[in-house]
């Protein structure tokens, strides 16, 4: 079974140099990691402002692990601990959804 971690972040500084330098540092020190199978990481989608879409965040990250395993082990790595020391300061909220996936 496959696991989904989608991660979205608000920033305290949500212009769009720093939400850019999120996004380039889940690249730097998220991605590449034993056992993902796809990464993404990006702003939100200007213009999406339906009824249904959560417009609360600046920055998502969207990772696919190949099982729950290899999640579990990227969370303690010393990269996404460094990306946290980076980063931390400006996340006004964070909300992760971690889910499992059929192939």
């Amino acid at each position: 079974m496959l696991h989904a971690h989608n991660v979205f972040f608000t920033l305290n500084d949500s212009s769009p140099a720093q939400s850019a330098s999120l996004v380039r540092d889940c690249y730097e020190y998220l991605k590449g990691h034993d056992g993902m199978v796809a990464f993404f990481a990006g702003t939100r989608a200007e213009g999406y402002e339906r009824d249904v879409n959560d417009v609360q965040f600046q920055v998502s990250l969207h990772v696919v692990f190949a099982d729950h395993k290899s999640h579990d082990a990227y969370q303690t790595t010393a990269r996404h601990k460094e990306f946290i020391s980076r980063n931390k300061a400006n996340w006004k909220t964070v909300r992760v959804f971690d889910s499992s996936i059929e192939k």
